[in-house]
């Protein structure tokens, strides 16, 4: 409503020229002819299109004299045929210029993209689609990618985002990558992403196919130390669509990846915009990719989760499995320590035990037990407080830190006496008496 309503603003601002708009059997037969010129399956191409002027002429369109309305009619009547199909009409707008196969979202080297693409304000400041890098509790790296964007060469800041990403969690046992609001974007960043898990030059990358010929969406330069052993989790929604479904589509079918979420958009089929004149424009897939191992990709069913789970949910599913996945290779000590201890706080969290919280209140020595919004916390001096949640009897984690715990003592009565705050990676602690 937002979109309409300022582009309803706009039109009202425009010179009276401007409303001359073509007729909806117009605008429908130019539609026809880009998609009958450019979709890249000529045969089903001809057919929409053959279609469309059908429906035209016997005035199916002809009521729809708002080019908002046209526009949207036309888009729901295509989306079913291609996930990518859509129309557009902005006031005052010619369109912008048609992109060829290699042009943006679409495959990769035909037509050829620019040597070094230029990015606007919106890209650097959405960080080439990393938005957020971190390590979570129990050694888990978790990404989250909202955008994929292409680059040319080692200049270029998507590619140094990507490697500056995969470094800084270079020590992470498990990786979790979230496309759970990615739309899509370039193949050349799906397939430089693969790279990353899987060996170079095995043969697991999409193969786009054109008017023009078939274009792979290996990378020209792979990632230079891929991480073959690592555990992957891919989280997906029915946001995650396009380009942004390639990667768990690939990862998955070489068995490189976990998917855990909802199934994706299942837009498969890349392309770009084309102008119509008037204001109206078309996106049109310019080429469709094939899977080496499915022999098949994407559109319509989008990628199916291994892990089915509402998308809210898949993150906590996902580091449990990433945990377990940690902990079942075995190993003892802090680290495997740490990583169990992260596991207990989730489970925990999700069924909490019950406690008393009266048990625990009160002085101990310059450390205080209280209560702050129906949650216990340890407060010293001027120091912010932190809170502290049960995951055994007697036992809390830090909130923010689940690798430091609170192991309260009783006498034998069962009076809570004292406790001791410990780190899983930094065994023994202070006991502090209670007063």
């Amino acid at each position: 409503m937002l979109i309409r309503a300022a582009a309803f603003a706009l039109a009202l601002l425009l010179p009276a020229a401007a409303f001359a708009q073509p007729t909806p059997r117009e605008v429908v037969d130019r539609t026809a002819k880009a998609i009958e010129d450019l979709y890249f399956d000529p045969a089903k191409g001809k057919a929409i299109a053959a279609d469309l002027r059908k429906e035209a002429a016997a005035g199916k369109y002809d009521a729809l004299t708002d080019p908002r309305d046209l526009a949207t009619a036309l888009s729901t009547r295509l989306r079913p045929l291609d996930h990518h199909f859509n129309v557009a009409w902005q006031p005052g707008q010619a369109g912008p210029a048609p992109a060829g196969p290699g042009g943006p979202g679409g495959p990769p080297g035909a037509g050829g993209p620019p040597s070094r693409p230029v990015y606007g304000p919106a890209t650097k400041r959405g960080n080439y689609g990393f938005k957020k890098v971190e390590m979570l509790p129990g050694g888990v790296g978790y990404i989250q990618l909202n955008q994929f964007v292409g680059f040319a060469g080692d200049g270029d800041g998507p590619k140094a985002a990507a490697d500056a990403a995969l470094t800084l969690l270079a020590n992470a046992d498990a990786l979790i990558i979230d496309l759970r609001d990615n739309g899509g974007g370039s193949p050349a960043m799906v397939g430089y992403l693969v790279s990353a898990f899987t060996p170079k030059d095995a043969e697991i990358y999409n193969v786009f196919h054109s008017r023009e010929g078939t274009e792979d969406e290996k990378p020209p330069v792979f990632y230079a130390n891929p991480r073959l052993d690592t555990p992957v989790y891919i989280l997906t929604s029915g946001r995650t669509g396009s380009a942004g479904e390639a990667l768990p589509y690939t990862l998955q079918a070489a068995k490189r990846a976990t998917i855990v979420g909802e199934a994706t958009g299942g837009a498969a089929n890349p392309g770009g915009p084309a102008p119509l004149g008037d204001g109206y424009s078309i996106f049109i897939s310019r080429g469709s990719p094939v899977n080496p191992i499915t022999k098949s990709n994407w559109e319509g069913a989008g990628v199916q989760p291994d892990v089915k789970v509402p998308a809210a949910d898949a993150l906590e599913v996902a580091q449990t499995l990433a945990l377990e996945t940690i902990l079942a290779k075995g190993g003892e000590g802090p680290v495997a320590q740490d990583s169990r201890w992260a596991l207990e706080a989730l489970k925990a969290r999700k069924a909490p035990p019950a406690y008393v919280k009266a048990d625990y209140l009160g002085s101990y020595g310059d450390v205080a037990i209280a209560e702050e919004d129906g949650r216990l916390v340890v407060k010293r001096g001027r120091r912010p407080a932190w809170a502290i949640l049960p995951v055994a009897r007697d036992v809390f984690y830090a909130e923010a830190d689940p690798g430091r715990r609170v192991v309260f003592e009783r006498d034998a009565s069962g009076k809570v006496v004292a406790f001791e705050i410990v780190g899983s990676l930094q065994p023994g602690g202070q006991r502090l008496r209670r007063e």
